[in-house]
C-alpha cells in the first residue's frame, strides 16, 4: 500500500484535488472533515474543548468562529487546542487505515502537514498550489473571511514556495479543472508504473 499525503496552504484547491483522487478510486482521509465531525453535535471533542475554552460551544457543538477567536494569534492557546485535537485525529486515521487495509493506495488530506512535522510518515507528499492572487481571491470569497483573518492563517502556514520545494509532486490549480484532473491522473499513472500497484 502506498500512503500519499496531500497538503497545501488555504485556498489552494486541496478539497477539489482530493475529490479527484477519490473519483479515481483512491480512499481519502480528510483531516478537516474528521475534525468537523468530532467538533460537531455530539462529537467526542465538544466536552474537552468547552472545558479548556469555556464559551466556545453552543447547542452541543463547537462554535468554530468562537474557537478560532480564542486561539488565533495566541500560540499557547493554539498549542492547547492541538493537544486536544491531534490525538483524536490520529486515532481516526488509524481506524481509516485498518478499514481500507486492502487498498492499493490511501490519500491523507492534511492542511498543516509540514507545519506539524507529519510528512515523514508518508511515502509521497503532494502539494497543491496556485498563484497568490488566485489563492487570496478564493479565500476572501468564503463566508465570514476577512483579510486580517486570512493574514493570521497564512502566518501559521509554511510559505507555498517552501512547500513546493519539499513536495514529491506538485499539482497546480491556477488553470481549469481539466488541467487539474490531468495532473491527478498523471500522478496516479506514475505511481502505478513505479510500484506495479
Amino acid at each position: 500500500m502506498i500512503t500519499l499525503a496531500l497538503t497545501g496552504s488555504i485556498g489552494m484547491g486541496k478539497s477539489t484535488v482530493a475529490s479527484m483522487f477519490a473519483e479515481a478510486g483512491v480512499p481519502v482521509f480528510d483531516a478537516d472533515a474528521v475534525v468537523r465531525r468530532l467538533q460537531g453535535a455530539g462529537g467526542a471533542l465538544v466536552t474537552p474543548i468547552e472545558e479548556r475554552f469555556p464559551g466556545t460551544t453552543r447547542d452541543g457543538a463547537v462554535d468554530r468562529d468562537a474557537l478560532s477567536s480564542a486561539v488565533l494569534g495566541k500560540p499557547d492557546e493554539l498549542a492547547a487546542l492541538e493537544a486536544i485535537v491531534h490525538p483524536a485525529v490520529h486515532h481516526e486515521r488509524t481506524r481509516f487505515i485498518v478499514d481500507h487495509g486492502d487498498a492499493r493506495a490511501l490519500l491523507f488530506d492534511i492542511p498543516l502537514l509540514f507545519e506539524t512535522g507529519g510528512h515523514t510518515a508518508f511515502d509521497h507528499v503532494i502539494v497543491v498550489s496556485a498563484p497568490a492572487e488566485i489563492q487570496r481571491r478564493r479565500v476572501l470569497e468564503r463566508p465570514g473571511m476577512t483579510a486580517a483573518k486570512l493574514d493570521a492563517i497564512l502566518a501559521r502556514q509554511m510559505p507555498d514556495a517552501e512547500k513546493r520545494a519539499r513536495a514529491d509532486f506538485v499539482i497546480h490549480t491556477g488553470g481549469d479543472l481539466a488541467e487539474t484532473r490531468a495532473q491527478v491522473g498523471a500522478i496516479i499513472t506514475c505511481l502505478e508504473l513505479a510500484t506495479g500497484v
